[in-house]
């Protein structure tokens, strides 16, 4: 009676160990995703139900870029697309990840404007500069000035978020600011005549723009991630064949509410790389042409900035291995 109780009783629990472990596998993948052109482009793939077309089982999440590290951080997310630097700062401060898609490289929306009158990054020398302090912007500023023989204590910088960078600019509080799309098109439209000094147009590589996915997460369910991946080069052969490159536009626009033909200029700026094109950025080198250079220069910045204390390892925030 004793050994039956047994049997039953590890039968029972065993229905049960199997049972929990089909749900945890059934539940989706969640990725996290905000407005940002080379992340816009996973709605085509949403709208055209091409993720279950790979029978993988995926549920997108639509956040403000910062509430969308914030979910990650909170382990609300199994991945959340960031830019490589801000994946460090997201490291560094407890939620690891690890990049296993580059989407894009930021290729002109990111931007240093000034008011009218400011002609050149040369022109700043001495003025106020509106940026969010610690952020790309911040990287890209500092890339602008010692391109153009300044550096930062050459100029006031003004902590602002980006989101309000616009109005500060229209205030007449700065001189300059550095925002990226949408809000530096915004900054351009609300003040007549200012200028772009200098985008991200002029150093490719600064920005890459990735799927980051918790170590447990890829770790579990490599052969769901590599599905995700496939279902992504797929959404870039529809924005980029001409064929069908309006109707990607279209949905990539309805996403954000803006119309068609105001969203192209956004894509513009954003250099959605294709499987060929992004192989030379996934080479081991040093600097912006690759991604480890350009995350080891992130890196950099942010211990200097004191965003985080400790330099991390750049290797392993990096895993392309199922983009093969």
């Amino acid at each position: 009676m004793k050994n039956l109780i047994h049997t039953t009783l590890g039968l029972f629990m065993g229905a049960l160990m199997l049972s929990l472990s089909t749900l945890s596998s059934a539940e989706p993948l969640k990725i996290g995703y905000s407005d940002w052109p080379g992340w816009v482009a996973w709605e085509v793939g949403i709208e055209k139900q091409w993720f279950k077309e790979a029978g993988v089982d995926v549920q997108f999440e639509w956040f403000d870029y910062v509430a969308s590290m914030d979910a990650f951080a909170a382990g609300q997310l199994d991945a959340v697309t960031m830019t490589n630097g801000d994946a460090l700062v997201t490291g560094a401060t407890g939620a690891k990840s690890v990049m296993i898609l580059i989407n894009d490289y930021s290729n002109g929306n990111d931007m240093v404007i000034g008011k009218p009158g400011i002609a050149s990054i040369k022109d700043l020398k001495g003025k106020k500069i509106g940026v969010e302090i610690g952020f790309v912007g911040h990287l890209l500023l500092l890339n602008a000035l010692e391109k153009n023989g300044l550096s930062e204590p050459d100029v006031e910088l003004v902590n602002v978020p980006t989101n309000e960078t616009p109005q500060v600019l229209a205030s007449g509080e700065v001189d300059a600011i550095v925002a990226w799309q949408p809000n530096s098109g915004a900054a351009l439209d609300q003040v007549p005549g200012s200028k772009a000094l200098y985008t991200s147009a002029d150093e490719p590589g600064l920005i890459y723009d990735a799927l980051c996915v918790s170590p447990s997460s890829l770790s579990a369910k490599r052969a769901e991630w590599k599905k995700v991946i496939d279902v992504w080069y797929r959404i870039v052969g529809y924005i980029q064949d001409p064929s069908t490159h309006d109707d990607a536009v279209k949905i990539m626009a309805a996403r954000v509410g803006l119309p068609p033909k105001e969203y192209k200029k956004f894509i513009k700026g954003t250099k959605i790389l294709s499987k060929t094109e992004v192989k030379p950025h996934l080479a081991k080198a040093e600097g912006f042409k690759s991604v480890y250079g350009s995350s080891k220069i992130s890196d950099d910045f942010n211990v200097t900035n004191k965003v985080y204390d400790k330099a991390q390892d750049v290797d392993s925030y990096i895993d392309f291995s199922l983009m093969d």
